[in-house]
């Protein structure tokens, strides 16, 4: 085998190790971008112009709202309250989502509240 031909082979190596590192590089920054709070989903509340997600780990309690029509931006927010406590808000003009907002609950109840426009929701007292 002549020079050139190890050349080559050697160049092919090192591109698909470059390649096949940019793609693990790259993986788990698409996996957090798919769920913006950590811990499991244990809650969906839908309304009309969008979706509240709750997530939950340990005794932290995380909430974000998503636009139904992402796009322009509009007047978005997002809220949870554990009770006893004062609730954390995200409110602002944003394209796809507000949030996330994260509160420590503990064992205690929470109240998630979120908006899209005209379109809101709000929990009541769930993850009791």
């Amino acid at each position: 085998m002549g020079s050139g031909a190890i050349r080559r082979r050697l160049a092919l190596g090192l591109a698909v190790l470059t390649a096949s590192g940019l793609l693990a590089v790259a993986a788990p920054a698409e996996a957090h971008a798919a769920s913006p709070c950590p811990g499991r989903k244990v809650r969906t509340l839908p309304f009309s112009t969008g979706t509240v997600v709750v997530y939950k780990r340990g005794g932290y309690v995380c909430a974000v709202t998503l636009a139904k029509k992402p796009g322009a931006k509009r007047l978005m927010s997002v809220s949870v309250r554990a009770r006893g406590g004062r609730p954390v808000v995200d409110e602002g003009r944003y394209q796809r989502h507000a949030g996330p907002v994260t509160v420590h609950a503990g064992r205690r109840c929470v109240w998630v509240k979120g908006r899209v426009s005209g379109g809101s929701v709000s929990s009541g007292w769930i993850l009791c």
